[in-house]
């Protein structure tokens, strides 16, 4: 929810990206993939918000049209109060010192012919941002933040592992001192030893730093660790959003509640039932109408496959459902009980696979 008295440091408003599909001699466009479709979201000044789904949802898609290294096809995207899509040329590159993004592949997104010296120096040479002298300070002082020596300046990023490998392309994010970064699954290309370790270091700069978070993931026990609240797309839109405690306990969309019970736990009071969702993700170039789940909701009724659903409020918890719109008018707005009817239903309606046993003993 966007507080007006205390503006967001984030605004998306209906952001759109549809990718043109092109065939012919002449190359005629005769469609689009539509990767984001009219996603909205506000992030408060140092806060975090978890972006989650599956792998195709456009996830990914969105923390690059926030920053235009993908160009959105409509929709607004303010951040500091400056509207990013109007920006143009130098002043574009200007502003790009305050909004920085980590990839996923840190082998991938460090040049493996440039020493560590050159990767961090590179932003502030381009952004004019010092001398020799004050440019060194920034990279030792953002090296240190990372947990890196002042000696990995003239290694190459082949001599690190890649959770130094990562340190060192958060630093890189780091040196230009930025307001608000987009992580776009950070810790996917790490081994489980190591992914705690950056997620504790990530939380650690934004407490110190002040600085805000966009979490792309698909790992939703990261997102719950580091985010403040969690918004869950399918196909190009957010169907659900709410704080993560509550998202956690009391998920509404028959989607997010199927994501939630595979999320293996070693504590049985927390282990779910696993719900297991039938058929495919239908294709961005070509979605259904009306709910974009119901072709493989259990749930689904006539109305989803015609209407677009509306969007139902609980306090700050977000729900795109005409299935959850019906259950809280049921439950008289208590979340916590249409949530578990939605559940029960679904472990009802649709194919769940029970939690493995537990030896007794």
């Amino acid at each position: 929810m966007i507080d007006i008295a205390c503006p967001p440091l984030v605004l998306v408003t209906d952001l759109t990206t549809h990718f043109p599909i092109r065939r012919g001699l002449l190359r005629r466009q005769v469609g689009a993939v539509r990767a984001v479709d009219g996603v909205g979201f506000a992030i408060p000044r140092g806060r975090t918000l978890g972006l989650v789904g599956e792998s195709g949802c456009g996830k990914t898609t969105v923390g690059r049209s926030i920053l235009r290294l993908v160009e959105p096809t409509a929709g607004s995207v303010t951040i500091t109060g400056r509207d990013v899509r109007s920006l143009r040329g130098a002043e574009l590159r200007r502003f790009r010192r305050r909004m920085q993004i980590v990839f996923q592949d840190p082998h991938g997104s460090l040049n493996p012919r440039m020493t560590v010296r050159r990767i961090l120096e590179e932003g502030l040479v381009i952004n004019g941002m010092g001398d020799a002298t004050a440019r060194m300070d920034r990279m030792s002082a953002a090296l240190d933040r990372t947990g890196m020596p002042a000696t990995a300046l003239d290694r190459y990023p082949h001599e690190f592992s890649g959770g130094q490998r990562q340190r060192i392309a958060i630093a890189r994010a780091l040196v230009l001192e930025p307001e608000f970064l987009v992580l776009d699954e950070p810790i996917s290309a790490l081994d489980v030893s190591i992914q705690a370790q950056v997620l504790n270091l990530l939380v650690e700069l934004r407490d110190r730093l002040g600085l805000t978070y966009l979490f792309i993931s698909h790992d939703l026990s990261a997102v719950e660790y580091v985010a403040d609240e969690v918004a869950v797309m399918y196909l190009g839109r957010i169907v659900e959003r709410a704080p993560a405690a509550t998202l956690r306990l009391e998920p509404l969309h028959p989607y997010t509640i199927a994501l939630f019970s595979a999320v293996p736990s070693v504590d049985l009071r927390k282990r779910r039932s696993r719900i297991v969702l039938p058929g495919d993700v239908p294709s961005p170039a070509r979605p259904p109408a009306g709910c974009r789940f119901h072709t493989r909701c259990p749930l689904a009724e006539s109305v989803c496959r015609t209407i677009d659903p509306p969007q139902s409020t609980v306090g700050e918890h977000l729900v795109h459902c005409h299935v959850a719109t019906r259950e809280l008018e049921r439950a008289g707005g208590d979340a916590a009980t249409a949530s578990a009817r939605i559940a029960a239903g679904l472990a009802t309606a649709g194919i769940p696979s029970p939690s493995p046993a537990v030896p007794a003993g």
